[in-house]
Parts: structure tokens; sequence; C-alpha cells
């Protein structure tokens, strides 16, 4: 049975880093394509980093009860996983990871049950967070500002969720990503490694 592996931060706190990790390195694992409203950032590719959707398209697929689960995160931005995406990885075969806002990794978990496990990524402090959002300049001082509030809530929200790893430094951290990974996956994916070196 193919197992969920739900990784989830407030925004800034590196998920996006630790999830291509793990996903670099174990060949069973799959990337679930989150839907959202928000605009596409010049590097992003629809279906690959999001599948981005109109406000009404999604607003529709609602109404159809197409996800799994879904949020307004920010006022008229929506994010969600369409159950399709779940269902197109299951008949791959293979487990499924997210990179998820925290209210979906809960949602996503009470959903799925044991057959998911919940690991929030936790920033050294919230200032370090809130300078790396800084940091980025991909937005407005408003939508900062936002993002930065949304922040200091979800930091709030660890003790809702199965594991907590912190994100220090990056090399420790993605070793311990690794760890979390075979312990809730089991020994076949260690093995699958074993016969790849």
């Amino acid at each position: 049975m193919s197992k969920l592996l739900i990784f989830t931060a407030p925004s800034g706190a590196g998920k996006t880093t630790i999830v291509r990790h793990l996903l670099s390195k174990y060949d069973d694992l799959a990337f679930s394509v989150s839907a959202t409203t928000r605009a596409r950032r010049p590097h992003e590719k629809d279906g690959v980093d999001y599948y981005f959707l109109s406000q009404e398209d999604f607003r529709r697929r609602i109404q159809e009860g197409a996800f799994v689960e879904w949020e307004e995160v920010y006022d008229n931005q929506y994010y969600g996983t369409l159950k399709s995406e779940v269902e197109r990885i299951w008949s791959l075969g293979k487990h499924i990871i997210f990179d998820i806002e925290v209210k979906g990794a809960t949602n996503i978990k009470s959903f799925y049950g044991d057959s998911a496990l919940a690991v929030f990524i936790k920033p050294p402090s919230p200032e370090i967070l809130f300078e790396r959002l800084r940091n980025r300049k991909t937005e407005s001082e408003a939508s900062l500002r936002k993002r930065i509030d949304r922040a200091r809530y979800e930091l709030s929200c660890e003790n809702n969720f199965d594991v907590v790893l912190v994100n220090d430094i990056l090399e420790d951290a993605l070793i311990n990503a690794e760890r979390i990974v075979e312990e809730f996956l089991g020994p076949s994916v260690a093995k699958d490694l074993q016969q790849q070196s």
C-alpha cells in the first residue's frame, strides 16, 4: 500500500529544498503537484511546480468535490490538492510526497490517518524565517507583511504534526529528513538505495 509523506512549514522555512532533495534520492517517491490561483512566477512550469488555475476554475472544482483539501490562503488566492493528482501517483505504484501549507497538511493527515506522516519543518527562529522571507524580494511590502503574519500563526501549529524537523544547518536537516523517510517507508526504500550505489 502506498503511503503519504506530508512536509509542511511556514513559507521560507525550506520545505521545498528538503522535498526536492528527497525526490532526487528516492525513486519510490513522487511529488504531488498542488493547484493554485496565485500568479505563476517566471521560473515556474504549469503541471510541474503547480497546476495554475483561474479563480473561476478553482471554485468550480470545489463545487464538484475535486479536491482532497483546499484553502483560501490569502484573499482570492487558493491552494489545494486535487483527488486526480493523488490517484495519478498511486496508479504509478509510488509513495506520495507533499510540499504543502500548514492547514492543508492537517487536512490531508486527518483524511488519510496512519497512511500519512506529517512533518513540520521548523526554522531555527522566527526572526531568521522573517529575514529569509524579506531576502527573497519576490513580493510587494503588503504581500510580504501578509506572509509574515501567516508564518507567525503557522509556527504556533508545530505540535499538531507527527514529527518536527529543525532546518538550521541544511546538510543536517537533509540527513534527518532521509532518516524520517526511511523509518516511515520501511527497509525497502533503503535497500533500493544500496542497489543504486
